[in-house]
This record gives structure tokens, C-alpha cells and sequence, in this order.
């Protein structure tokens, strides 16, 4: 009978010493809340004030004039957002198609080890290293009238004259979106190989018995097993595709006209060529509501994975 009066007595001395350790693991919080919140929320809340603003280069470094939904309406109305969406639509789509097929079969290439995998690995490696800049002057010369696309596709006989990689309005879109794919397959192949190291080897022996095929042990061994990292990898790849930038800037600068101005590249443009900083602001708040929405979806795929 007098057993419960101790272990009340117990727990009631645990219970002051458990809140100062929770109060602890906060204090261990607080210098990335601060950073958090000094270089994202701060920027993110001046950004959305800027876009209902009138913000031009004149009225910068005063106070901005409220003029509520504006900026968002002239956006619609010129066309630009809507197209800019479009465009970016179509850029997403190639860089997440190319990326994760290309990635998949890079990974299934490099499952295997011998000398040709690793040399394989190295050059994924090397290639997802290198800076932006270099690699998108780099593919800016292949696909020059001079460089090597277009040597190669006169000695092949499949053209007389120069392909318009990068001058053609609907060349240019796809020719700049491959080559962001080509930066993102390094990534997602090495993904992938993490994901298939950690299948059963005694998986691959029972299937061989069985008398499966190489096809067969991708689509009924491979990609069933590797579909959870395959949906997180999937929002990755889009969110990369979306807020891409610099390959842009590197290869085509927007153009030839507006065949390559993709939501973030347009708010740019407005803002810090033409500076409307207002408008480009507008146009940044509505990349970063999808660029908000695929981070749920991420953060809900990664929550579904743990629980599996």
C-alpha cells in the first residue's frame, strides 16, 4: 500500500528536471531561428510590401506608396506573367522528365561495380561539380554554329546549315532546359544508387533463378524498390527545374525575345533592368507560392517515407 507514494514522489522530482532540459534544446534552436528569421522571413516580408508598392527607381529609397494588387494585375493583363508561367511549365517538364529517366538509368549503370562504373561515377561527379557558369558557357560553345552539335550534324548529313540551338524561339527554351537536366542527372543518379545498393542481393540470385531478364529486374526488382525516393527525388528535381536562373543568364539571357524568360527570370528582368521593382516583386511573390506549395508536398512525401 505504501508503494504508490514513492513513485509519485519520484516522478514529481523528474518533472523540473525534464523542463529545464526542453528549455535547453530550445535555447540550442534560437541562433538558427534568428538566421531564419533576419534572412528569410525578413526578405520575404519586404518582398510582399514591395509587390503593393509603387517601387521604381525613383521612388526606391523613399516611402513606397501603397497601391494594393496592381503590380499582380498589370502582370496579367500585359501577359507576361501568364506566358512566363507557360514557359516555365514546359521548362519544368523537361528538366524532370529528362532528369529522372536519364538519373534512373544512370544509377542502374553505375549498380554494377567494375572499371567503366567508376569511370562512369567520376565523370557524373565531375560534371554536377562544376559551377554553373562554366558549365553553361561550356554547352553555350557546343551548341555555337561553329561548335561541336552542329559539326557533327553537317558530317552526319542531317543539315547544310547551322541548327539555331540557342536563336530559335522554341530551340531555345528546350536547348537551355536539357542542359539544366544535364546538371541535375549526376544528383539524381547518385540518389538512385543509394537506393538500389540497399536492395538484397539474395533478390537479384532469386530472380536470375527464376530465369528474369535485365527488364524484368527493373521494372519488377528496381523501381518498385526505390519508389519512395523516387517520389521525394520527383519534388526536388521540380523545385531545382522552377527557381533555375543562372543557365539562363549564361546562355541565352532571356532571349531570343522572351523565348527563355521563365517566372524567375522575368521578375529579375523587371526588377533590375527596367526597375520596376515593384512588378518584379510581384512576379517573385507568385514564384514563391509555387516554389511554397512544392516544399508541402516535399515535406508531406519525406513525413509519409519516415512512417513506412
Amino acid at each position: 500500500m505504501s508503494t504508490p507514494a514513492p513513485a509519485a514522489a519520484r516522478a514529481s522530482a523528474a518533472a523540473p528536471q525534464r523542463r529545464p532540459r526542453r528549455q535547453s534544446r530550445y535555447l540550442f534552436l534560437l541562433p538558427a531561428l534568428v538566421f531564419l528569421a533576419l534572412f528569410s522571413v525578413y526578405p520575404l516580408v519586404q518582398l510582399v510590401r514591395m509587390s503593393l508598392s509603387d517601387v521604381t527607381a525613383s521612388t526606391l529609397n523613399t516611402a513606397w506608396p501603397f497601391i494594393g494588387l496592381e503590380n499582380f494585375q498589370q502582370g496579367l493583363a500585359s501577359g507576361q506573367t501568364g506566358d512566363a508561367l507557360t514557359r516555365t511549365a514546359v521548362f519544368v517538364l523537361v528538366v524532370t522528365v529528362v532528369g529522372m529517366v536519364l538519373g534512373l538509368a544512370g544509377a542502374i549503370a553505375l549498380r554494377t561495380r567494375g572499371r567503366w562504373s567508376n569511370v562512369l561515377l567520376a565523370v557524373m561527379v565531375f560534371a554536377w561539380a562544376l559551377p554553373p557558369v562554366v558549365n553553361g558557357s561550356v554547352w553555350k560553345f557546343l551548341f555555337a554554329d561553329a561548335g561541336l552539335l552542329n559539326v557533327a550534324a553537317r558530317a552526319v548529313g542531317l543539315t547544310d546549315t547551322a541548327l539555331p540551338f540557342l536563336y530559335d524561339q522554341y530551340w531555345a527554351l528546350g536547348a537551355v532546359a536539357f542542359v539544366n537536366s544535364w546538371a541535375v542527372i549526376p544528383f539524381n543518379a547518385l540518389v538512385f544508387r543509394a537506393a538500389l545498393l540497399n536492395i538484397e542481393p539474395e533478390v537479384f540470385e532469386a530472380a536470375a533463378l527464376d530465369g528474369a531478364s535485365r527488364w524484368q529486374e527493373v521494372r519488377h526488382i528496381m523501381v518498385p524498390s526505390v519508389r519512395p525516393t523516387m517520389l521525394v527525388l520527383l519534388v526536388l528535381t521540380i523545385v531545382y527545374g522552377f527557381r533555375s536562373f543562372d543557365f539562363i543568364y549564361v546562355m541565352t539571357y532571356g532571349g531570343p525575345g522572351t523565348a527563355t524568360n521563365t517566372l524567375p527570370f522575368l521578375g529579375y528582368l523587371q526588377a533590375f533592368s527596367r526597375f520596376d521593382f515593384g512588378l518584379g516583386a510581384s512576379t517573385s511573390v507568385v514564384a514563391v507560392l509555387v516554389v511554397l506549395v512544392l516544399a508541402v508536398l516535399y515535406a508531406r512525401s519525406i513525413s509519409k517515407e519516415e512512417k513506412e
